[in-house]
């Protein structure tokens, strides 16, 4: 069944709108003249899943704005206990999508955790996450860190001066013990990579051992977003890496120090994903590109005139049934700037980007550079040929589902051809913008993994505690 928000056609005449009521029958000839544009969509009554974080903002601006609404869509927005609870849920069908880690749809169709074959057609967002750490944990640190003119920190802060800290604690007999959200997420490659460009082993995994602290400098080990504060503040872990408004959130309780964001790890990384069943994507085609639609629009307004809609957006996200922090808190990163120690706010226009840079198009090197680090640190426990990461990639990020959508969105006149790369191999050029300097080229995953010091390449495999080479 097809709804009609009244209050959304106040410009159209009142004789139309007095039709709309006086007659079942003007109501359908109605209903196909202001349809024009809409797909015929097979499913129009949807929930989707997200977990409060305020990267997840195209869907609740989407639905706010009246984007979904627009393609014929009404949508249930609903929040998640834990990531975990949120795929199972797609997996089960009770939620029809979900803003998801970059990692799961690629995990669970490897059969990482729990087997299914999750796509994405819509990438939600660039950057986003930081690193905080505990008061006690940055007071061993700030002794060694390089100042500026003004007595503030340079940053980007490198590992190598936590390293010194994390040789305090085990020289004391004390682990070191790092929150990260979920074993595939960006900020637990994000976190593991910032380590161990520093020389901090963050551990491996194993076919018999998956909890990632195997030789491990650093323990890691899984914490709810909204948990990490209060985590860290009980001790019970010295640091984290989660998204917004979570960090922040540590500046303004007074608990702890983001020490860098994941802009300055890897510039521009990308970070969650719209997923979905494929199984969705094939019996609902025209309900599939119908929300696309919808979450581009929304991105699009949220970068666009320089920000400008950033504020309402935080008021929006403020929300309890959305993020449910204060407004003042998300507009700490949400509009332009972050805060590390207490009183340093500083610039960073791209901390959070939804739609400039291409940042919702689904690029296969982007599904690439998360299927390296999990070889990387022992998910993926044997090599694999470049070609498999190709394979992979190909069949859970889809920009063909992402470019048709597009193309409407264009046909609608909502967007410019410009915003779109339509002629893209679904390739990024190689990318060098990483703290350690490596250059990635998701043509060639396994010259990528050659060039570090500490992870996993070519034959290796963990046995027991040891790494070895078959």
């Amino acid at each position: 069944m097809k709804y009609i928000n009244l209050d959304r056609l106040s410009g159209l005449g009142t004789l139309v709108r007095h039709s709309l009521c006086l007659s079942s029958l003007c109501l359908l000839v109605f209903t196909s003249e202001v349809s024009a544009e809409m797909l015929d969509v097979e499913k129009d009554e949807l929930k989707f899943g997200f977990i409060k974080l305020t990267d997840m903002a195209p869907l609740a601006i989407a639905k706010e704005k009246g984007y979904f609404e627009d393609e014929g869509l009404y949508v249930t927005l609903e929040p998640q206990a834990n990531w975990k609870v949120l795929l199972d849920r797609v997996i089960t069908g009770e939620l029809d999508g979900a803003h998801m880690l970059a990692g799961q749809p690629l995990a669970a169709t490897i059969g990482f955790g729990t087997k299914a074959h999750i796509i994405t057609p819509f990438s939600m967002d660039l950057n986003g996450n930081g690193i905080t750490v505990s008061n006690e944990v940055w007071a061993l640190m700030k002794p060694y860190l390089p100042k500026q003119a003004d007595g503030r920190p340079v940053h980007p802060i490198r590992a190598e001066y936590l390293k010194k800290v994390v040789d305090q604690f085990k020289a004391e007999g004390k682990p070191f013990k790092m929150g990260m959200v979920f074993p595939v997420s960006t900020h637990n490659y994000e976190l593991r990579y910032w380590l161990a460009s520093g020389g901090i082993h963050p551990g491996y995994y194993s076919k018999t051992d998956i909890s990632g602290q195997i030789k491990a400098d650093a323990l890691l080990s899984v914490t709810p977003p909204p948990q990490m504060p209060s985590t860290l503040e009980a001790g019970t872990i010295n640091g984290y890496c989660v998204g917004e408004p979570w960090n922040q959130q540590a500046v303004f309780k007074g608990i702890g120090v983001p020490v860098i964001t994941d802009y300055e790890i890897w510039k521009d990384n990308p970070e969650k994903v719209f997923g979905i069943t494929r199984e969705f994507s094939e019996k609902y085609p025209k309900t599939t590109l119908a929300f696309t639609k919808a979450l581009i629009r929304a991105a699009k307004w949220l970068d666009e005139n320089n920000n400008a809609n950033r504020m309402e957006a935080v008021k929006i996200l403020a929300k309890s049934e959305y993020v449910g922090a204060d407004a003042e808190v998300i507009a700490n990163s949400m509009t332009g700037t972050f805060e590390y120690e207490k009183g340093d706010k500083r610039d960073v226009p791209d901390f959070n980007v939804f739609y400039r840079y291409f940042a919702t198009y689904p690029y296969y090197s982007d599904a690439v550079w998360y299927l390296s680090q999990m070889r990387r640190w022992g998910q993926i426990t044997e090599g694999k040929p470049d070609s498999w990461y190709a394979d992979i990639a190909k069949t859970v990020y889809r920009p063909d589902i992402y470019l048709n959508a597009a193309k409407l969105v264009v046909a609608d006149g909502h967007a410019p051809a410009a915003d779109f790369p339509w002629d893209s191999s679904g390739y990024r050029d190689p990318q060098s913008a990483f703290i350690d300097g490596f250059t990635f080229d998701g043509h060639k995953p396994n010259a990528y993994l050659q060039q570090f010091p500490i992870g996993l390449k070519g034959a290796d495999q963990v046995n027991g505690a040891e790494v070895v080479s078959n």
